[in-house]
């Protein structure tokens, strides 16, 4: 495509730009500015224009534009339609695409930002991914918008971040990482979705300057600056003054044109390189010279367009456009602004046009023909000639204080046949948005651009047709859209303050303010379906939906007894909501109450028997509850229902692993994987197959693969680095383990793995503070283990008191495991002398006659109890029996290592021991150093 070639609507402008009168110092200075090297001192790449409505803004702009053309340059042109960052540089792109010049780069990462934000709303308003043991925390409100703030995926953050707790917006976006990476396909995937700005921006900004080495200069024009400037503001200066991004190319020039100065909170430290541009309106001789061009030179008629339009160009140029002869055609008793704009169209039937043209917010040729009678409908290439009327990306709206007077004159002429337009325009918006949806359901039509744009329309006619009679259906749209696309939340409240502000409607008027402060409030969402659910005659049904969507973004932001008050009110007036039941039973899930989560899903399975996300949650929570036989039958009828759910066949792997069937377990996650490539969840759970039957490598090679597609997968970390402290790589394994810690992901089993490592290094005091926090996050069954690992943290600390404290706490949770045994004759031993607590030591010698070989469910094992109360009792021959029954070929590193960090302990403990009990107990530890240094070699 030819860079050059301009399009029909550029030519119109170039038209108007031959034709265009005033302003001469301002494009005299712009002018010669783009003749100047972009590497001089001199050289201006940033202007704001700024003054009232109808002052010319947008005037200036389309000449500044074809200058710039004029000089060669490649131009864009950004309105208000920029909804975000994203937004604008995807109108930059498709615009320089267009001129020949795309970012072909910044495209194809564009499409598929768009495809994976899409993923993530789903995982946010959904349930989480089957996940490790125990399962992630779903993301919070808070944590959403820590991440999703550029996304808009939470109306009314973004420039309103700051007022949130940055503490626990960085805590929770790294969880909110860990449930995108079980999702997404990769950790740049999840990167993308997090951060859009931040990785898109680079890419932009790269192949912006490639575009730009092919020309003079490119210029980029933001229009309409006070509707994004709060959202484009600080991206903006850090792509002009900083290298966040990259190097910005230097023949790049911005120019800004909004109503407002700029914010200085924003601009301050780089105002110097700032061109300002303030706008008034047409001095006299400004006017004068404008309307001479028109071939206006009658002094009365001169006279009278400037008294009637106080120089405001745009009521200037209108007044004009019709090129009056003489002052009593301009001289007109009616005191409203449109009959001066229409003063001089003679012909009925395009004045009617003009007036109802101006009734949609934005027009294309459909549009047009609905909103005008049969005998106007040719006429749209006049209507887009007028002078208040203008036309980006096939559409084309009016000049707000044109169309504000012409929508204030129409509803006070007619208010019936206000309502009448208002009412044929919204059923066509109906009619063509039916046609437009297919069979796409509700979800599919609100993440549809254009689809929104119709319905948008249609709420905005129905509101101005009718404002009481159609303000319920507007504000179940809102309650829709929360459903199903909570980002477009905020323009459906726009839609409705608009409608209110227009039709003048001080209900519907109001409805909109509430919605949109509700938005940019702390609460966000929340506040929105608050707000709705007081709304008074609020039937039945949309009570039901209210309280479940409320319920779902409590359960997001972890308030669950808010939640649950909001599921219970839902099922109380809807015993047979299954999605409230679903709703609940989910949040449940996440307290880790797992029966009464079962029973909810199980009701709501019963309710409707094809629902594959009831049917698949129950599953899941008989499998956390260790239910696993019958978990395996549920995930059979889930797969009955979607032989393609991935998560499905991945838990029912887990299950398979769970009950030693871990060949069919490899074969389980090797479907999960076909079905959903990039599954990280389902690599590490083969991993942990792998592990199980003792096929190390292997298991180290699946979770280096599940990192390697998401790098911030915690629970990945912490698998890995309980497996190489298995194996004995101490290091390596604090090190997996301390980045598990880092990314937010850690339970009570992490902060439990990493206080065995630190004990095993002999890092007493790490071991003791991993202990508290593992006590902390505890979830699942009685801590006994830990209590008792902490006791003995506390005895070699000497801090006896607080030791037998734990011991205690300890033995009123399980007074008969062997650890807690352990650590109870460790303190007497401590007290009376090993000798003197021989007592202790022969209960626990007879507690682990029948001791079962060492397994993961107690990190101080059985192996340490037998061998160290056999040593303490002076029974050498049984100690040695034990190493040998217990820790023989196979067993991992890491029970080893226990047992003599066992016999370390007890020597410490055993100062009055005699030369032959010291010199047995140096063998028993050769004895165990020795198999150490094997198992090592094997786990290798």
């Amino acid at each position: 495509m030819d860079r050059r070639r301009l399009s029909r609507q550029e030519l119109i402008r170039a038209r108007r730009g031959d034709g265009f009168v005033g302003r001469e110092g301002e494009l005299t200075a712009f002018r010669a500015n783009l003749h100047r090297d972009p590497a001089d001192p001199d050289f201006r790449f940033l202007h704001h224009l700024h003054g009232q409505g109808g002052v010319g803004k947008t005037s200036l702009v389309q000449r500044f534009e074809q200058l710039a053309r004029d000089r060669g340059a490649l131009t864009v042109y950004v309105d208000e339609s920029a909804h975000s960052v994203p937004d604008a540089m995807a109108a930059i792109s498709a615009r320089l695409g267009r001129q020949g010049s795309p970012l072909k780069a910044f495209d194809k990462l564009l499409a598929t930002y768009r495809e994976r934000r899409h993923e993530a709303e789903a995982v946010l308003a959904g349930p989480d991914e089957p996940g490790g043991e125990p399962p992630p925390s779903p993301g919070s409100m808070v944590i959403a918008r820590a991440g999703v703030a550029g996304l808009g995926l939470i109306p009314g953050v973004g420039p309103f971040a700051g007022a949130l707790d940055t503490t626990h917006v960085a805590r929770g976006a790294e969880r909110l990482r860990g449930r995108l990476g079980a999702r997404l396909r990769s950790h740049d995937d999840v990167q993308l979705v997090l951060s859009p700005v931040e990785v898109l921006t680079p890419v932009f900004v790269r192949e912006l300057g490639d575009a730009a080495d092919a020309v003079p200069l490119l210029v980029l024009f933001f229009d309409t600056y006070e509707a994004t400037g709060p959202l484009l503001d600080t991206w903006l200066r850090d792509v002009l003054f900083s290298d966040r991004y990259g190097l910005l190319a230097q023949n790049v020039v911005v120019v800004l044109a909004g109503r407002d100065a700029l914010d200085r909170t924003c601009w301050a430290d780089h105002l110097d390189h700032v061109t300002d541009v303030p706008l008034d309106a047409f001095t006299e001789a400004e006017a004068r010279q404008f309307l001479s061009a028109k071939d206006i030179t009658d002094p009365g008629t001169v006279d009278a367009i400037l008294r009637l339009s106080g120089g405001l160009p745009v009521l200037v140029s209108t007044l004009a456009g019709s090129r009056p002869g003489a002052a009593d055609a301009v001289d007109d008793p009616s005191d409203t602004a449109v009959e001066r704009f229409l003063k001089w169209e003679t012909d009925p039937v395009r004045r009617e046009a003009a007036l109802a043209a101006a009734l949609p917010c934005h027009l294309d040729e459909d549009v047009y023909r609905e909103a005008v009678g049969a005998e106007a409908a040719g006429h749209f290439g006049w209507l887009c000639a007028l002078p208040f009327v203008t036309g980006r990306g096939g559409r084309w709206q009016y000049h707000e204080v044109v169309r504000s007077a012409m929508l204030r004159l129409q509803r006070r002429r007619s208010p019936r046949a206000w309502a009448e337009r208002h009412g044929r325009l919204a059923e066509a918006a109906r009619r063509w948005r039916q046609e437009y949806a297919g069979d796409r359901g509700a979800g599919g039509c609100r993440r549809d651009e254009r689809w929104r744009e119709l319905r948008l329309g249609e709420i905005y006619h129905g509101l101005c047709a009718d404002p009481r009679g159609f303000l319920p259906e507007a504000l179940s749209e809102v309650t829709a859209t929360a459903e199903h696309e909570p980002s477009a939340v905020r323009l459906v409240a726009e839609t409705v303050r608009k409608a209110g502000e227009d039709a003048d409607a001080p209900e519907v008027r109001d409805w909109g303010t509430r919605l949109t402060a509700a938005l940019d409030g702390a609460d966000g969402l929340v506040a929105v379906l608050t707000a709705l659910l007081a709304r008074p005659g609020l039937d039945l049904p949309e009570q039901v939906g209210i309280h479940r969507l409320r319920g779902r973004e409590h359960r997001k932001a972890e308030s669950w007894q808010q939640a649950l008050a909001d599921f219970d009110r839902c099922l109380e007036l809807a015993p047979d909501d299954v999605r409230g039941l679903v709703g609940r039973g989910l949040t449940y899930r996440y307290q880790r109450e797992f029966l009464s989560a079962a029973m909810d899903f199980l009701r709501a399975r019963t309710r409707e028997p094809g629902m594959v996300s009831a049917a698949f949650q129950f599953a899941e929570v008989m499998r956390l509850m260790g239910w696993h036989e019958g978990a395996l039958a549920a995930f059979d009828r889930t797969l009955e229902l979607d032989p393609r759910h991935a998560p499905a066949h991945g838990s029912r792997a887990v299950c398979l692993r769970r009950l030693g069937r871990c060949e069919e377990a490899l074969a389980g996650l090797a479907r999960a994987i076909e079905l959903r490539p990039g599954y990280a969840w389902a690599m590490a759970e083969r991993g942990m197959a792998y592990w199980t039957m003792g096929r190390y490598a292997e298991a180290f090679a699946e979770f280096d693969r599940a990192l390697a597609h998401n790098p911030r997968y915690g629970w990945a970390y912490g698998a890995r680095g309980s497996l190489r402290l298995v194996t004995g790589r101490l290091d390596a394994a604090l090190a997996d383990l301390d980045t598990a810690v880092g990314h937010g992901t850690a339970t009570e089993w992490t902060f439990a793995r990493r206080a065995t490592a630190h004990l095993l290094r002999g890092a007493e005091a790490a071991a003791l503070a991993d202990c508290d926090r593992a006590l902390a996050a505890d979830g699942d069954g009685p801590p006994a283990f830990l209590l008792a690992m902490k006791a003995g943290c506390l005895r070699r600390a000497h801090r006896p008191d607080a030791a037998r404290e734990a011991v205690e706490a300890a033995a009123g949770l399980a007074p008969e495991r062997p650890v807690v045994r352990y650590e109870a004759a460790m303190l007497a031993s401590a007290d009376a002398g090993v000798r003197g607590a021989a007592s202790a030591w022969e209960a626990l010698r007879t507690a682990t006659e029948e001791s079962r070989p060492p397994g993961s469910s107690d990190p101080a094992g059985e192996a340490r109890a037998a061998v160290v109360s056999r040593c303490a009792l002076g029974d050498w021959d049984g100690a040695c029996t034990s190493v040998a029954g217990l820790l023989g070929d196979g067993t991992a590193w890491e029970h080893v290592a226990d047992v003599e960090f066992g016999v370390r302990d007890l020597t410490a403990t055993w100062p009055e021991r005699d030369a032959s009990a010291g010199g047995r107990l140096e063998a028993v530890r050769h004895l165990l150093l020795r198999r150490m240094d094997e198992a090592a070699a094997a786990g290798r």
